[in-house]
């Protein structure tokens, strides 16, 4: 299981321990350097502090003023004789040049200094891992104590992120009080401002929710109230075909009955198309938009002939636009069957498709009454028709408004407007 402060202690813990090592390794090579410094230093003073004349040998291991036990001392005379060398057991190489060098002795490199004095070579050496020691123990002493910040840090760390996830703490238990019901957005104001993001997201995904539940209330008592005049009509009917006297009134109650069927068997079919249509439940994909076209025509020819109507493509263009086949089937067919069914018979309905830039605008134009002016833009409402139409026309008052739904899911935009020849319905579309 993740946790904020597991991960900042991690990361702390990493941080820490990085910078330690590496402000460890600064500090030890800028303490070598200082060592180094010293302890030559150092060696040029014991050489100087030996007399300046000739002197004759001395006995190995008497002391010599500033000499300790990490230092080693040889002295020759102008014949290469050794006439001192203060130990016994290590005698590192006689080196002719003067100065200071590095070369290699027992147990590894050693720092070698050279002075002659009077007729004398004195050679002062010291092992460079003493230098080395000198130096660690330097550095290890200085990052020791950001060592002992490690618990203190760690501790102040758990306590502050402690204190700074309350909010968080408070704000999920808010939401966690909740029930189904209640969409109301959270309370953001005492809440760090890293945070703020995540819950002004989660407000917006509330109000969506509280939208689009509205909005399904809405559809349900809309659909269960124009569901109820239908299935009462039906009911109705079926009753009055039950108490028909003769065959006459029997025939007559049974087309009205299946004329009732029609309706609602429309209607409810209507009323699917419409909940199929919702956001994120197509998959949309590149579509040839003039082949489509010309299959919706195709399909509602039959129709169209039997009005005699003259329902055609008068003008098309190449061009794929990104969405689902299926529901741009539906938005086009609820389109041309509304124009062939409210055209009177032997009129025209023409379709074109017209490219410019980079949307696509399909027009289809019908020579029917049209829709007054105050009523273009509430046909799109659900169960809305217009005052005009006809009560021979089978209608339910959804499918613009399907139009509409699938047009906004597909980021096009469709409009009405009358014409001297009749109603005119433009949908625009971006190409890809």
């Amino acid at each position: 299981m993740n946790s904020i402060r597991r991960q900042l202690l991690l990361w702390l813990a990493v941080g820490l321990s990085g910078g330690i090592l590496l402000a460890g390794i600064v500090l030890y090579f800028q303490a070598r350097d200082e060592a180094n410094d010293i302890f030559d230093y150092q060696m040029r003073q014991i050489a100087a502090s030996l007399p300046r004349q000739a002197f004759a040998p001395i006995a190995p291991g008497q002391d010599l003023p500033g000499l300790d036990d990490e230092i080693m001392m040889q002295i020759w005379d102008s014949t290469g004789t050794v006439i001192y060398h203060s130990h016994s057991r290590s005698v590192m190489p006689q080196q002719a040049e003067l100065g200071f060098v590095d070369v290699p002795g027992p147990g590894g490199m050693w720092r070698v200094y050279s002075a002659q004095i009077g007729n004398t070579v004195v050679q002062v050496s010291q092992p460079q891992s003493a230098r080395k020691e000198v130096a660690a123990q330097m550095a290890v002493k200085t990052v020791m104590p950001l060592l002992l910040l490690f618990p203190f840090l760690g501790a102040l760390v758990w306590v502050a992120v402690g204190h700074g996830l309350a909010p968080v703490r408070r704000a999920a238990a808010d939401v966690q009080s909740r029930d189904m019901h209640t969409l109301t957005p959270i309370a953001d104001q005492s809440l760090p401002q890293e945070i703020r993001p995540l819950t002004q997201a989660f407000n917006d995904l509330l109000d969506r929710l509280q939208q689009a539940m509205q909005a399904q209330r809405a559809f349900v008592a809309d659909a269960a109230h124009e569901l109820r005049t239908p299935l009462t009509a039906l009911r109705l009917q079926a009753q009055l075909a039950e108490r028909a006297g003769n065959d006459d009134e029997r025939r007559a109650a049974f087309v009205d009955l299946k004329n009732g069927l029609e309706r609602a068997t429309h209607l409810v079919h209507q009323l699917l198309t419409l909940a199929r249509q919702e956001p994120g439940v197509q998959e949309h994909a590149p579509v040839e938009l003039a082949a489509l076209l010309r299959s919706v025509v195709l399909d509602l020819s039959p129709l169209a002939e039997h009005k005699g109507i003259d329902l055609g493509i008068v003008e098309e263009t190449a061009g794929k636009v990104a969405g689902n086949a299926d529901a741009l089937r539906i938005l086009f067919g609820n389109l041309l069957s509304n124009a062939v069914q409210y055209s009177p018979s032997g009129g025209t309905v023409d379709v074109s498709m017209q490219a410019q830039d980079d949307s696509v605008t399909v027009t289809i134009q019908d020579s029917g009454p049209g829709i007054p002016e105050q009523d273009l833009e509430r046909v799109f409402d659900r169960f809305y028709r217009a005052d005009n139409v006809q009560s021979t026309v089978l209608g339910s008052g959804l499918g613009l408004a399907i139009v509409r739904q699938i047009a906004d899911l597909h980021d096009a935009t469709v409009s009405l407007q009358n014409t001297a020849k009749g109603l005119q319905a433009q949908v625009v579309m971006r190409l890809l």
